[in-house]
């Protein structure tokens, strides 16, 4: 929301009295003067006039949560448990998935009340890597390597995938990279070329990795360095 609008929702003052009030000084954003009345001012700043504090800054959350299988990534459903309801109830509020998986899927799950971050994380344009361990139905061919780091045609979307990676691990295990994240991604890959997914494990999304302390249905706070990494 831009500064003056925020300013001139006080009571008594007017829009014209809200620009003035931050042309002179007299308005602080996380307690630096601010003479920008278009200044956009996010839900995680405080901001006051002349000391007296009009809106506190919201707290930011950025968890990390092993998901288990059988959860869907949602907040509500009437059908099927959600990722969320693992998570604490005072921290439920207002909180978003940054790259969802899907109900058989496990592994690396990131939730936030952050909506600028989680789309620097997850936006596909920015092509940060997100590494899964996958376990197919049939052993992994030659022509599936190629056709990841060639790109596979989605019909639907009208596009190619960015080049992805598989270091294969067994026959019908694999660790696949790739920087997108589109719908089922990984999966219409591997059925792109004739296969089955049969088990799909996110390990990690741009560096921040999956906790190997965290047991299924786990979750624990970003550090810092996580949370600047994006």
């Amino acid at each position: 929301m831009k500064l003056s609008r925020i300013i001139s929702n006080q009571n008594g003052i007017s829009r014209q009295r809200a620009n003035a009030l931050i042309a002179t000084g007299h308005v602080k954003v996380n307690g630096r003067i601010c003479r920008e009345p278009r200044h956009e001012v996010s839900q995680f700043c405080t901001v006051a006039i002349d000391e007296e504090t009009i809106r506190t800054a919201c707290p930011a959350h950025y968890l990390m949560l092993n998901k288990p299988a059988g959860y869907l990534s949602a907040t509500v459903d009437d059908a099927h448990p959600t990722a969320v309801e693992l998570i604490d109830m005072n921290l439920r509020t207002a909180l978003h998935i940054a790259g969802r998986l899907d109900r058989a899927s496990t592994g690396l799950l990131i939730l936030t009340n952050d909506g600028n971050w989680s789309r620097r994380l997850t936006e596909p344009r920015i092509k940060k890597p997100k590494v899964y361990k996958v376990t197919t139905e049939s052993p992994i061919s030659a022509e599936a390597h190629q056709r990841f780091k060639d790109g596979i045609w989605f019909e639907y979307e009208q596009l190619r995938t960015s080049p992805a990676h598989i270091e294969e691990l067994s026959e019908c295990q694999a660790r696949v990279t790739i920087y997108e994240g589109r719908y089922h991604q990984v999966k219409r890959m591997f059925r792109a070329v004739g296969n089955r997914i049969t088990s799909l494990h996110r390990e990690s999304m741009g560096s921040i990795q999956l906790d190997p302390e965290l047991m299924p249905g786990q979750y624990r706070t970003l550090t810092a360095a996580e949370v600047d990494s994006v």
